[in-house]
């Protein structure tokens, strides 16, 4: 699958320039201290956090389907993947095609990757040959939907014939397309970033339960690496702990754990006391030797105990199997979230199902084709390919052999209710690359952890102006 958390190959003058960031640390260094803003109570953000389910409840409208105008119609769908899921896709449109009632015809065409789609999507959009289904992620969704040039979805799901059961859909899912009152999307797939954690490691230095909060979170990891200094090998004495990841949903992850977040009252607001916070432990932790960077295979580090810790999304989980495999170890490892002092936190992202404005037929056929791909067979085939999160929570019924299989992904599938949402906002687009290259720049000049005031601050002064 294209991480949709990986970078975009762009160029934009707005995003956050590492030279001047470089600038405020320098000149930072020559004050004797940072002046940082007062504690204060931080609002619950809707767009960050699992917001209230939706209406299950079905409309009695309904939709006017013309099944002689459908017979024969074309839709055409555009996608960001390449290889193994696209080989799937293929593989379902010609079912859809061979067997569906009304003979709507799919045409479908991958754009190979998540940057080339929407580049290529916007592009479109002021021609007669946009597609009529992107499968995109919902930042893309909500810009065009904001441009008006994408379809709320809400007729479609609540029609009483051909409407779905929302209420069969993990929220934190559906609720990311969520647009004010407007449907922008249905969610095609779905993943997250989680820590991976050695037990058997861990239980032999000496700890019985994985961590709960941030205190144990160190704890751990500072014994992981304090055991590497009581070995014969110099040459590991850095290893231990965490292995930094410096993706965007890994910093985004990490700031939800503190309570802090990208937004306040649906604005970007990154100096807050809570993001503070998150950067300067995790800063302090690299400073202790707790954590370290640089590793050539992260998870064959994980695999050999280089690390106690990585961070990894599930569709590296069947890699890091294998990994163990390889090696010889027998080492039990688990799935864990953010933690948090309470039950963890971590943020979930993936794509989704975009109509695009045509005419009511089109749009009716598409709607058909999406609901089809939603049945739970569909959304079985997708998780035994991709591995990642079944979208709907009675598809589980239909995975028992697979979970046994896989345990770690059923770790993860149970940890759903701990999901948070991603801002509901357009500009996330850009906003995501700015905290992961800021993010990023941090470890990579070993910003003091008292400093990383003046990292957010750029973060939030760039954020400003790419939302503007």
């Amino acid at each position: 699958m294209p991480r949709p958390y990986k970078k975009y190959n762009i160029t934009m003058k707005k995003i956050i320039s590492l030279f001047f960031i470089t600038t405020i640390l320098l000149s930072s260094c020559s004050a004797e201290t940072i002046t940082t803003p007062t504690a204060e109570n931080a609002e619950t953000q809707s767009a960050e956090k699992t917001s209230t389910p939706e209406s299950g409840s079905i409309s009695t409208n309904q939709l006017e389907v013309n099944e002689e105008a459908l017979n024969g119609l074309q839709i055409n769908v555009w996608t960001p993947w390449h290889e193994v899921e696209q080989s799937l896709f293929e593989a379902l449109v010609k079912q859809f095609n061979n067997e569906n009632q009304w003979g709507i015809v799919v045409n479908v065409q991958s754009q190979v990757n998540f940057s080339n789609l929407y580049e290529t999507t916007t592009a479109s959009l002021p021609t007669d040959q946009r597609p009529d289904l992107v499968i995109a992620l919902p930042e893309h969704a909500h810009e065009w939907f904001d441009n008006g040039v994408a379809i709320d979805l809400n007729d479609y799901v609540n029609d009483a014939t051909y409407g779905l059961d929302t209420e069969d859909f993990y929220d934190v899912f559906l609720n990311q397309d969520i647009s004010g009152d407007a449907r922008v999307g249905m969610p095609a797939q779905r993943t997250a970033q989680f820590l991976l954690w050695n037990e058997t490691w861990a239980d032999e230095l000496g700890f019985d339960s994985a961590p709960t909060s941030i205190d144990d979170f160190e704890e751990q990891s500072c014994e992981a690496h304090d055991s590497k200094l009581k070995d014969e090998f110099a040459e590991n004495d850095s290893f231990g702990g965490w292995l930094v990841n410096t993706e965007s949903m890994t910093a985004y992850s990490w700031m939800l754990a503190f309570g802090g977040g990208a937004l306040e009252e649906n604005n970007y607001r990154f100096m807050k006391p809570e993001n503070i916070d998150t950067f300067k432990f995790l800063r302090e932790l690299s400073e202790k030797n707790c954590a370290w960077q640089s590793a050539s295979d992260p998870i064959l580090s994980f695999a050999n105990r280089e690390a106690l810790f990585i961070t990894t999304s599930m569709e590296e989980f069947t890699s890091v199997a294998r990994v163990f495999a390889s090696v010889g170890s027998r080492d039990v490892w688990k799935v864990l979230p953010f933690p948090n002092d309470d039950e963890g936190v971590m943020a979930v992202y993936g794509s989704s199902y975009v109509i695009l404005k045509s005419n009511d037929d089109s749009q009716i056929a598409t709607w058909l084709f999406i609901k089809w791909l939603l049945d739970n067979e569909q959304d079985k085939r997708f998780v035994e390919t991709t591995h990642l999160f079944p979208l709907r929570s009675s598809t589980l019924d239909l995975l028992s052999d697979y979970e046994r299989t896989h345990p770690q992904w059923k770790q993860a599938v149970d940890l759903i209710p701990q999901g948070a949402l991603q801002p509901q906002l357009a500009s996330w687009r850009t906003i995501k690359i700015m905290l992961g290259d800021g993010f990023a720049h941090m470890y990579r000049v070993n910003v003091p952890s008292g400093q990383v005031a003046a990292i957010l601050a750029q973060m939030e002064n760039t954020a400003k102006e790419l939302s503007e």
